[in-house]
């Protein structure tokens, strides 16, 4: 029993002093600790000047683009096959090589052909010298028949005779040439000026006239073209453009740049424009070509055409990126005496990064191209170099 009346006091007695710790903190929190000194809130950055990067409208010539996704086509491509039947003895190109036309690609073994042209000349042969025999024969019966020494019948039969071995030798004359000509189908030529693709066929193998894949493929590409298309809704600009240049007796220059349009490849000129309208997409199909003496366009390659309509001179030019859009139009930020002011301005043509402004801006003004976002009429501005 005292045991645990001691225990309950001694309880007590932690609790107490952990009571007077908790009164002595409060007391030194509330009375004795100096207050933290309260420092000015700090200036608010939309109340200051606004920093800015500013560019100049310039005035230069513009370059009138339209631009479209097309694809590289070869202007001729051909299958190279074999007009007779035999056995391939030689190939005398290399994979990938550039040829000209009527240049010896392969060569079938012309033995079986050589074989015919000398049975056809040996028919024209004989064929000759019967005929001469009867014509002499026919000389003789004319004199005979004047003399009344022969009969009529015997003449004119001689006479048929003549003539039926003209005509076997036209058709023998014929045979000869058609051999000749089987002849020389059995060296295989280059039919056009273009690139070879991969062999198709190995030396050695049986090759006919009705082979669908052809010993080699070749492509033209010197020069090559570029198919495009443009939407129905600039035929108007673009033919009338064509018009005008094939009335001055010139054309429309046409650029291919790479996927990224980082890159030029190469310049030609419109050729064609498409006869109608793909009803399906809406869209003009326009080809141009290329000299592509450098081999820079690759046929089936994908490009980025630019069409060249016309050139602005003396355009007021602004980069594109400096343009605001609002319910009230296209508009500018430009920088008049360190205030920001909106000028209202009216777009023309666009060239690459930079674009005309037809209406709203004059040379040498000052455009807000970075820090546009914390920008209002009136705002002060700090140009930043």
């Amino acid at each position: 029993m005292f045991a645990s009346v001691n225990r309950l006091s001694r309880g007590q007695r932690w609790l107490a002093a952990i009571a007077v710790v908790l009164v002595l903190l409060l007391v030194w929190f509330f009375g004795l600790r100096k207050p933290a000194e309260k420092l000015p809130p700090p200036p608010s950055p939309w109340m200051g000047p606004t920093p800015v990067h500013v560019v100049t409208a310039t005035k230069e010539d513009l370059k009138v683009h339209i631009k479209a996704i097309g694809n590289v086509v070869p202007l001729n491509t051909v299958t190279v096959r074999s007009r007779v039947d035999g056995q391939l003895l030689r190939i005398l190109f290399e994979e990938g090589q550039q040829v000209k036309a009527g240049e010896l690609l392969a060569e079938i073994d012309p033995a079986t052909y050589k074989v015919r042209l000398a049975q056809t000349e040996g028919s024209l042969q004989e064929t000759r010298a019967q005929l001469k025999n009867a014509e002499d024969d026919l000389r003789l019966y004319e004199r005979l028949i004047e003399q009344k020494s022969i009969a009529k019948q015997q003449f004119d039969k001689q006479q048929a005779l003549v003539e039926q071995l003209r005509g076997t030798l036209k058709n023998n004359t014929a045979q000869v040439d058609d051999a000749r000509l089987q002849l020389s189908y059995t060296r295989i030529t280059a039919p056009i000026t273009g690139r070879l693709g991969l062999r198709r066929v190995d030396v050695g193998n049986l090759v006919k006239t009705g082979d669908t894949d052809g010993l080699v493929t070749i492509t033209q590409t010197q020069p090559i073209a570029v198919s495009f298309t443009i939407p129905e809704n600039q035929l108007v600009a673009v033919r009338g453009a064509y018009l005008a240049a094939e009335k001055a007796s010139s054309t429309l220059p046409v650029e291919a740049w790479d996927r990224s349009e980082q890159s030029l490849l190469a310049t030609g000129k419109l050729t064609t424009l498409d006869n109608q309208i793909d009803t399906a997409t809406g869209t003009l199909r326009l080809k141009a070509q290329f000299d592509n003496t450098d081999d820079s366009l690759f046929p089936n390659q994908f490009v980025n055409a630019r069409l060249h309509l016309s050139t602005l001179d003396g355009a007021v030019t602004i980069p594109i990126d400096a343009v605001q859009y609002g319910s009230k139009g296209t508009y500018v930020y430009v920088v008049e005496e360190g205030k920001a002011k909106i000028r209202p301005i009216k777009l023309g043509a666009l060239e690459g990064a930079r674009t005309s402004v037809l209406e709203g801006l004059a040379e040498g003004k000052q455009v807000v191209l970075e820090g546009i976002d914390r920008l209002w009429e009136g705002k002060d501005v700090k140009v930043m170099e």
